[in-house]
């Protein structure tokens, strides 16, 4: 059995407790918050044993084998710190930290310490993504030419919402845009050329991101993601020889279409079960069992990359966190 804390009691922690209840050998044993009174009505609500009041106290709690973070990204450095420097394993949510330095710093601290440490960036262990990967692999679409994906809703956000708040990391790129970015990145690796421009809000974080990585292979993406209009949250990745169609929402698709010359389109579909965090449990599961401190699905160089290229996309588009 893995017992599982969760540091934070939002929203997406609340998702990923309803999640730990469809995963073999699981159970959520503790939640910790700055403040008891949420944890508590947090660890009743979901069955957890133990509510703590401090970071701290859930990373020394003994009975806790994992920590999942799901705090707002703007502390996900602190959080994470806190949790490995006690030697607990974290599945840390997307995206990382803010920036690349503070990444670096998360992913030098698991290393030397020697504990597990995984972002949770659920595409990456998502059925049928992987699925879509092997395809490629195998040559199902020849070579991939173009990724094509968008993530955009429609808001307004009210100016103190998280999505507008720079001291926060607000702004559509980390919260949305690091999924297109990931997917791109999955099928075509570091892109050698980046361009990126964006409309910015009042708070100076961006509010409408077009992105378009290139390759010196000639292979291209077209990335967008916004918050000024809900979009079909759909991607294509079109190859030499086919192409194949990820549905809404495209990093948590329930079917592909593969599309190959002279042959009828395939539709593959898969039954959603929850809302799709349980994969992220079942892989540090798998990786805690084998006594991995990375997933090869989720490796830390590509969580750097990725925090890389969202670098260099805030540096072309003038945002700017405090």
């Amino acid at each position: 059995m893995t017992r599982w804390g969760i540091l934070a009691t939002g929203q997406i922690a609340s998702r990923f407790a309803e999640d730990l209840r469809l995963v073999p050998d699981a159970e959520l044993v503790a939640v910790g918050s700055r403040s008891v009174e949420t944890a508590k009505l947090f660890a009743e609500r979901y069955g957890a044993q133990r509510a703590h009041g401090s970071w701290v106290e859930l990373a020394a709690d003994p009975d806790v084998d994992v920590i999942y973070v799901a705090t707002p990204h703007a502390a996900h450095h602190e959080a994470a710190l806190t949790c490995l420097t006690a030697g607990k394993p974290v599945l840390l949510e997307k995206p990382f930290t803010l920036d690349l330095a503070t990444s670096t710093d998360v992913v030098d601290t698991a290393r030397a310490a020697g504990v597990f440490l995984m972002e949770a960036m659920w595409m990456r262990v998502n059925p049928l993504i992987l699925r879509a990967v092997q395809l490629i692999a195998d040559g199902a679409i020849g070579t991939v030419r173009n990724v094509r994906a968008d993530f955009g809703v429609a808001g307004p956000f009210p100016p103190e919402h998280r999505m507008r708040n720079a001291a926060l990391g607000g702004g559509a790129l980390l919260d949305l845009g690091i999924y297109p970015i990931s997917l791109a990145h999955l099928l075509l690796g570091v892109p050698q050329h980046v361009r990126s421009w964006a409309k910015l809000g009042p708070e100076g974080t961006d509010e409408n991101t077009g992105i378009l990585f290139g390759y010196d292979s000639g292979a291209l993406a077209t990335l967008s993601c916004g918050m000024v209009g809900a979009s079909e949250l759909t991607a294509s990745i079109t190859g030499s020889t086919g192409r194949i169609d990820l549905p809404e929402p495209f990093f948590r698709p329930g079917s592909l279409t593969l599309h190959r010359d002279g042959v009828e389109p395939e539709t593959i579909t898969t039954e959603i079960v929850g809302n799709g965090y349980q994969h992220e449990a079942i892989e540090v599961q798998r990786c805690l069992a084998a006594g991995l401190t990375e997933s090869p699905l989720v490796p830390h160089t590509t969580t750097l990359e990725v925090m890389a290229l969202l670098d260099a996309i805030r540096e072309q588009i003038g945002v700017r966190y405090e």
